[in-house]
Order: structure tokens, then sequence, then C-alpha cells
């Protein structure tokens, strides 16, 4: 990676991450809604230290490589999702006519705080998950994937 991220793909199981990290069940009811949105897409635990300075875990979904402002291009996911101390996070990587489709779909979503290719929420109750299965197989689209 470049820039601020040290964030990189681990041979650590996904499933075991879940199974040690996910005591209200709300990972695995997200999980399970873009794995069944991006079907045959990679699915991998990516770990280091974020934009911002703060050591994360992050589940990444389908492999893409993401321009950068400045310098080449870097792998990176086109969603993520990862919880943090007080809410949990979805990171969208998916632009259309210029804007990124957590802000298209955000408001949709529930109770939701909506950043560039972020989306945080408290709970899974927080936000409908038919609306996130809309807007991970629209990200598809964007990158050639028919989902």
């Amino acid at each position: 990676m470049t820039g601020d991220s040290s964030m990189a793909p681990t041979a650590e199981s996904v499933d075991d991450y879940l199974a040690a990290h996910d005591e209200d069940g709300a990972l695995a009811a997200v999980d399970a809604v873009i794995s069944a949105a991006m079907p045959g897409a990679s699915r991998v635990l990516w770990r280091g230290v974020f934009w911002g300075g703060t050591e994360q875990a992050i589940i990444g979904y389908g492999d893409i490589e993401q321009p950068r402002p400045r310098g080449k291009s870097v792998a990176w996911f086109l969603v993520g999702l990862a919880r943090q101390r007080n809410h949990l996070s979805l990171y969208v990587n998916a632009v259309e006519d210029g804007r990124y489709l957590s802000q298209t779909y955000g408001p949709e979503l529930g109770r939701t705080k909506v950043g560039a290719a972020s989306i945080a929420f408290r709970r899974v109750e927080d936000i409908d998950l038919t609306v996130l299965d809309l807007m991970v197989r629209h990200a598809g689209r964007t990158v050639g994937w028919s989902t």
C-alpha cells in the first residue's frame, strides 16, 4: 500500500476471525449478505494500520486495483467490513457517476453515518439488509461482475 495505510491481506481464516470476534453475531449477519451478493469473490482478512493510524482488521471482499491520486494503483478490496470499538464499518470502494455508492445508498440503509466510501452503524438491526444486498450487487457491477 502507499500513503498512510499499511493494510495487507493475510492468510488468516475469515471464519476463525468471525468465531473469535463476533459475540453479537452482527459481523456474521452482514458477512452472509455480502458473500451471497458477491458469489465467487475473494473473502480475505486484511490487517495493518489503516488511514488515520489505527490498527485494523477488515474482511475484504473482491480483489480490485484501487487508483491512487499520487502514485500507482494498489491492490485493495471492493467491499470491506470491520468491527470498531463502538460500531461496525462498511467500506464500499465503488464509484458511479463520480459518486461513491456508500453515499448513494447510505441514506436508504437505515441508522447510519455515511462518509465518502464508508458507512458506520451500531447494530445490524440498524440497517436494511435488503438495501445492503442491492448496494453490494451494484458495487460488483461497477467492476464488471454480473451480480
